[in-house]
């Protein structure tokens, strides 16, 4: 028989755990005991029968009239996304974007330990961040053994990107988080994921553009009608 924790979970349904989770600790937050699919669904903006069908791959069915209760589900899906353990992190690249990475406690609560922090700039090596201090990008080896990196981010210019990608899989490191705006390659034993913070800021605008021409066009006056011309007035 497969063990649980082997199943094979859908992509789709891995991405969507995450609402799932942060909806949960609002609900947690608040005191809630119990939610219902339908009300988990509005939260994490999915139908109910997606939500159903995404945790019964955790086991989870819930119970008819009651719903799922909050504190186990936050559980069942923090062990899933294996945020039950402790993951050690460096960040590559301590330029504006690195720093506000470097100085986030979110990640600690989740589950994700910044260990060390590295750049190839002689000026920033040895700046202290937090508790950190800055080391050069050559350590990462030396980093990555000692503190059994698990997840890399880089947080660099895009035009060094795939060298820092290569360099932390060199190292060992099979997590990638790429927040630089460039397509990397990687091997197939590594995962990695990017975050464009221009693609989404694009997004944004498409919607931006299309609201604000919705409301012009509601808030235009209506177009005057032509008067009639000698020739249609006569036949009317």
């Amino acid at each position: 028989m497969v063990e649980r924790s082997r199943r094979r979970i859908p992509e789709a349904t891995v991405a969507r755990l995450p609402l799932y989770l942060r909806s949960l600790l609002e609900m947690a937050e608040s005191k809630t005991t119990t939610i219902s699919s339908e009300r988990l669904a509005e939260l994490a903006g999915v139908n109910a029968a997606k939500v159903r069908k995404d945790l019964s791959y955790l086991g989870s069915y819930g119970t008819r009239g009651v719903g799922y209760d909050v504190e186990f589900l936050l559980y069942q899906i923090s062990r899933e996304l294996g945020l039950t353990q402790d993951w050690p992190v460096v960040i590559v690249g301590l330029g504006n974007l690195g720093h506000a990475l470097a100085n986030y406690r979110g990640f600690m609560a989740r589950g994700f330990r910044i260990v060390a922090l590295v750049d190839a700039d002689p000026s920033k090596v040895g700046e202290r961040i937090g508790d950190l201090a800055v080391r050069h990008v050559d350590d990462l080896p030396a980093i990555a053994a000692d503190e059994g990196i698990a997840i890399g981010i880089i947080a660099t210019p895009a035009s060094v990107a795939q060298e820092v990608a290569d360099r932390l899989v060199a190292a060992g490191v099979t997590s990638v988080l790429n927040f630089a705006p460039a397509v990397l390659t990687v091997p197939a034993h590594v995962s990695l994921r990017k975050v464009d913070l221009s693609i989404e800021l694009q997004i944004l605008s498409f919607y931006q553009q299309r609201r604000v021409a919705a409301e012009q066009a509601l808030a235009a006056p209506p177009a005057a009608s032509a008067p009639a011309s000698a020739d249609e007035a006569a036949t009317a």
